[in-house]
């Protein structure tokens, strides 16, 4: 693991070298104590990193899954195509267990399959060029994301001009992501347009992804930033001093139905509830159109130890009962738009989500 005290916040996915290189993530489980480095140099430390959060947002599990498969072969060249697509297919395979409900992660995966088996019919087999389209496909991905963000920001950004101030859930920024985020992308963008806005920022509890990650974000750029627990969100929206709030998300379902992290639900509920507009960001990749709702999402449990011992300090009895869902499933009559890289998506109903992407 490497550390830096450069002020430049790095991305928080990096591939190094050419074929044969390695992954470089930022630890984000380290944030915002140390900014420190994790090198992944097999699939199965691309699968650990994932698990284990040192790499997380849905694009930012995408396209380090996408450049994990990469690392089956770290060192040594395939020698022959039924080499390469049976331990290509294996990686993919085992890397798609990593998290379950973050659909990034199985359509990048799934992109890969695609130029795994295209590279495995090309006739002779060369090892180096299969091993090069694999990178290339990555890399696109990697790319692909960025652009998404860029757009998904000047979409987002145009919704919040009225706004002073804005409520957050979880991290959406550039650590989980390529680089300017899903819902982040909006607030910073607005920045760049001479529009700074003061964001409330949900600690997101259990593991803190808002109080760790999203305030340093903020913090990293000079945009005014206050942090609050997530029982105090009802309270500021009374207060008025939020006139949005702004989240991403995980997976979207055929009619429009959000996974996010969990608590995403309930600001859904308060927002509603005080008439404040809520929106979704995310890139057209997160949505799963084989899902017809919500309640088919499959929603990932954690361990108990994040809730007992969170931050290795216990806050509950030994022995006592943990329900930890990582996600909650937002309904699309709480959501006033989704905003992705292709516009909005308002109203939202299945037909206009068919529209929107374009499979009707």
């Amino acid at each position: 693991m490497s550390t830096t005290t450069d002020t430049q916040t790095p991305a928080a996915v990096t591939w190094c070298g050419d074929a044969g290189g390695y992954l470089k993530l930022i630890d984000q489980t380290l944030l915002p104590g140390e900014l420190a480095f994790a090198d992944c140099r097999s699939t199965e430390q691309a699968w650990v990193a994932i698990e284990r959060l040192k790499v997380r947002g849905a694009p930012a599990i995408g396209i380090a899954a996408a450049y994990g498969v990469l690392l089956e072969f770290s060192g040594d060249i395939p020698g022959n195509a039924n080499e390469f697509r049976e331990r290509a297919i294996e990686a993919c395979d085992y890397l798609a267990t990593s998290r379950p409900t973050a659909v990034n992660l199985f359509w990048a995966l799934n992109r890969m399959r695609k130029v795994i088996a295209a590279a495995a019919d090309v006739e002779p087999f060369d090892g180096e060029e299969a091993l090069e389209s694999l990178l290339n496909e990555a890399r696109t991905i990697h790319d692909e994301d960025r652009a998404m963000c860029r757009a998904i920001g000047i979409h987002g950004s145009a919704l919040l001009t009225e706004c002073t101030g804005v409520l957050t859930h979880c991290n959406t920024g550039g650590l989980a992501t390529s680089e300017y985020g899903t819902a982040l992308s909006a607030i910073f963008t607005a920045q760049d347009m001479g529009n700074t806005l003061h964001v409330y920022a949900d600690e997101t509890r259990p593991l803190l992804q808002g109080a760790r990650l999203t305030t340093w974000e903020l913090m990293q750029r000079q945009i005014p930033v206050t942090l609050i627990c997530d029982s105090m969100a009802a309270q500021v929206m009374r207060e008025k001093r939020v006139q949005a709030v702004i989240v991403g998300a995980d997976r979207i379902a055929a009619n429009g139905d959000v996974a996010n992290k969990i608590g995403t639900y309930s600001v859904a509920v308060l927002a509603k509830h005080h008439g404040i507009p809520f929106y979704v960001a995310a890139p057209s990749s997160t949505f799963d159109l084989s899902l017809t709702d919500g309640s088919k999402i499959p929603i990932e449990q954690r361990a108990d130890y994040e809730i007992t011992e969170g931050f290795g300090r216990r806050t509950a009895p030994v022995g006592c009962n943990v329900y930890n869902p990582a996600f909650d499933v937002t309904p699309a009559e709480l959501i006033t738009a989704i905003v992705t890289e292709r516009g909005l998506i308002h109203p939202i109903n299945r037909v206009a989500v068919a529209e929107h992407l374009g499979v009707v």
